[in-house]
C-alpha cells in the first residue's frame, strides 16, 4: 500500500499516522530514536507491507504487471491501490478526502521537527501538488507514476502503467476491494495489540 492507505489504516491516532507515513524513510533500528507511539506506527507500517506483499490477491494484481514492469510491479500496484482507495473514499471514511488530506498535511507541518530528511525534502512538493487527493483520478495517478519513473532515471517505465490501469480497471478494482477489507481487519487486529 502507498501513502494514503498507510495513513488511513492508522485510524485517528496522530502519532501512529506519522510513524506509518514516515516508515519507508526510517531504516533498520533507527526507528528507536522516535517517540514510542511513532515507533509503533513504523512497526505497523512494516507489518502492513509484509501482509500486503505476501497476500495472494495482491500477487494476482502484481502478476498482471510483472511481464512488463518486473520488480517495479509491486510499487505500481501499491500506487494503483491507493487510487482505488481515494476514488472510493466515501465508502471508507465520512470525512471528505480533500478535508482529510488537508488535515494530515497540517499534522505533518505541526510535527515537522520529527520528520526524516527525505520526508522534509518532498513534503513541500507533496502539499503543493496535493499528492494524496490527486490519487483519486487517473490523471493524478499518471503524474505520480511519472514522478516515480523519473526517480528510477526512466528505467522502470512506470509512467506507462496508466495503460494497464485503464485496460484492467475493473479487475484491479475488484482485487483491491476484496483485499482492502481483509487488510483493514488485519490492521485493526494489529493496532489492538499495541
Amino acid at each position: 500500500m502507498n501513502f494514503l492507505a498507510h495513513i488511513y489504516l492508522s485510524g485517528d491516532d496522530t502519532e501512529l499516522k506519522i510513524g506509518n507515513f514516515i516508515a519507508d524513510s526510517v531504516k533498520g533500528k533507527k526507528f528507536e530514536q522516535f517517540p514510542k507511539r511513532i515507533q509503533q506506527g513504523i512497526t505497523l507500517h512494516r507489518q502492513i507491507d509484509f501482509y500486503t506483499d505476501t497476500h495472494p490477491i495482491v500477487r494476482q494484481s502484481v502478476g498482471r504487471l510483472f511481464p512488463k514492469y518486473s520488480h517495479y510491479s509491486t510499487v505500481i500496484v501499491d500506487i494503483l491501490y491507493d487510487h482505488y482507495l481515494a476514488a472510493n473514499w466515501h465508502k471508507y471514511e465520512v470525512i471528505p478526502l480533500p478535508i482529510y488530506v488537508a488535515s494530515f498535511y497540517e499534522i505533518l507541518q505541526d510535527n515537522y521537527g520529527l520528520l526524516p530528511r527525505r520526508i522534509k525534502d518532498f513534503l513541500p512538493h507533496m502539499i503543493r501538488d496535493n499528492w494524496l487527493a490527486s490519487y483519486a483520478t487517473i490523471e493524478g495517478i499518471g503524474k505520480i507514476l511519472y514522478q516515480m519513473n523519473h526517480r528510477t532515471k526512466n528505467r522502470s517505465k512506470m509512467n506507462l502503467a496508466v495503460r494497464e490501469l485503464e485496460e484492467h480497471y475493473v479487475e484491479f478494482e475488484d482485487e483491491f476491494t476484496t483485499f482492502f477489507e481483509e487488510l483493514r481487519d488485519f490492521t485493526q487486529h494489529e493496532i489492538s495489540k499495541i
